[in-house]
């Protein structure tokens, strides 16, 4: 196989892609080693598992390390006047490329051996949806990857409208890390920490032997507080993890705003990551308050982009995330200096909506909570009267929350035109307070069922390309709704209210 150079203006990833890849496998092989050792050793010695499983292993690491050679060998990159191509491939050859004008993110993201190396990824993509929207180099030196962020992403500085600075816009408090425990992510991961030491321990063998391992250790204590004790162990090592999750993605956090219109994320510990965003792709924020972390005081700021790249990390790693949980104060500041606006418009005064969306809310959740009520109730008078206190205890747990909830949830509900923006708030559990450019609106959604027409509701929502596609404004009061949509944005809703007036057309 030819190893000879591409041409001058054809570049190469860095060679030491195949250390990486070797050095990767070999830590997923070395940590198999253990587990998949001792289930040999049920049909064989162990010096014979031993040998087994290093041989897999020489095997499985040189043949990772040969494909991504010729994978390596076979990628090129080139940075054209117009347009960015990429080519690979062996048997399939793939010829991508984007136009230069299109670009509208390039990401950098190093895991900690790609750091100790001096190595990046970088994502080059327009903020379109789909993996041919994006390019990815896998792995360049990070000066490289710098210089090519730079390119890609240079533009002529053009004044803006409003009060706004350059250069640094956030950087990260170490005491916003008392918002990581009373995330949602805390008993998600006492849970899977739970089923992790459950699998394992099925992997080698041991199941029985740590449920047995358990049992003893709880055999004089009754069963309320050996499901309370366990529970709190799981909870605890929740909190632990959502602590180190927490300082690993947000540790060297730093929001700032670069020349010509973009701005800059730089976060992570152990893998660091650069992600940018182009100012005119921004069509607004999103401030979200999480129940745990509202109750602090506390929210987190997204951005709302049109395009949002929806691949690789993004999808569970906060890829749109501008500003981590951190007093609300602060996220309404960082709100403002985001928009170039002397005031927030997520802090601005929202219209209340009618009595009548409270009661709505505190039928579904009543409903929600007396559902499972209804079940065990059942199922305790056919079959044992243990399920009739289970229960007892969910209703008298369930009930009262519920109603806590559905009040909160009908004090968030609320929407406000503010300046350029429209703003809609709804959520409890998850609060979102959403400030959409008007500008951004491609369309209205007007809903109103039965049920909303007999109290005088209904739900408008503002179509959008950016973020999440949509925005509502729950249980308006039917007039005040749409009037609100036809001031958002005016001449788009209008032609459908005037043919609604005119006889012979059923009102909307």
């Amino acid at each position: 196989m030819s190893t000879a150079a591409p041409p001058a203006d054809w570049h190469r990833l860095d060679p030491r892609t195949v250390l990486v890849t070797a050095l990767v496998v070999a830590g997923v092989v070395a940590g198999a080693a253990v587990p998949v050792t001792l289930g040999l050793t049920r049909w064989f010695s162990l010096p014979v598992a031993v040998l087994q499983v290093l041989a897999g292993a020489v095997l499985v690491i040189g043949v990772a390390a040969g494909a991504d050679r010729v994978r390596w060998h076979r990628t090129r990159y080139r940075i054209g006047t117009e347009r960015v191509d990429l080519h690979t491939g062996l048997l399939l050859v793939k010829r991508r490329s984007l136009a230069r004008s299109r670009i509208r993110t390039v990401d950098l993201t190093a895991n900690l051996m790609l750091r100790l190396l001096g190595l990046v990824t970088v994502r080059i993509g327009t903020g379109e949806q789909g993996s041919e929207s994006t390019l990815v180099l896998d792995p360049v030196t990070r000066a490289e990857g710098e210089r090519l962020r730079l390119l890609l992403l240079e533009r002529a500085a053009t004044a803006s409208p409003g009060v706004h600075r350059e250069g640094e816009l956030a950087v990260l408090d170490p005491r916003w890390i008392r918002y990581a425990p009373v995330s949602f992510v805390a008993p998600m991961l006492g849970g899977a920490a739970a089923g992790a030491v459950m699998q394992v321990s099925d992997w080698i063998g041991a199941q029985g032997q740590v449920i047995e391992w358990v049992g003893d250790r709880f055999r004089e204590t009754p069963l309320l507080w050996t499901i309370i004790v366990l529970v709190l162990a799981a909870l605890v090592a929740g909190v632990l993890g959502a602590l180190g999750l927490w300082v690993e993605m947000w540790w060297n956090y730093r929001l700032e705003r670069e020349a010509g219109g973009t701005l800059r994320v730089r976060r992570g510990l152990f893998t660091s990551r650069s992600i940018s965003v182009e100012e005119a792709r921004l069509r607004g924020v999103d401030l979200v308050e999480p129940l745990g972390v509202r109750l602090l005081g506390a929210a987190r700021l997204d951005a709302i982009t049109t395009g949002l790249a929806k691949d690789h990390e993004a999808r569970n790693a906060d890829h749109n995330t501008l500003l981590p949980a951190a007093p609300r104060t602060r996220a309404d500041s960082v709100a403002a200096d985001v928009l170039r606006e002397p005031d927030t418009p997520t802090g601005a005064a929202l219209t209340p909506h009618p009595r009548a969306a409270r009661g709505r809310r505190l039928r579904w959740s009543l409903a929600a909570a007396l559902g499972p009520v209804l079940i065990l109730t059942l199922l305790g008078a056919l079959l044992t009267p243990v399920l009739l206190w289970i229960a007892l205890g969910c209703a008298a747990v369930g009930v009262p929350v519920a109603v806590v909830l559905a009040l909160d949830a009908y004090r968030g509900l609320g929407h406000a035109l503010s300046g350029r923006y429209l703003v809609t708030r709804s959520g409890t559990v998850r609060r979102s307070t959403a400030a959409l450019e008007r500008a951004g609106v491609i369309g209205w959604t007007v809903k109103q069922s039965v049920f909303q027409r007999r109290a005088g509701l209904l739900s408008v929502t503002a179509t959008t390309a950016a973020g999440g596609g949509a925005y509502t404004a729950y249980d308006t009061d039917a007039s005040e709704g749409l009037t609100f949509a036809a001031e958002a944005v005016p001449g788009l809703l209008e032609p459908f209210l005037e043919r609604a007036g005119d006889p012979g057309h059923p009102d909307p």
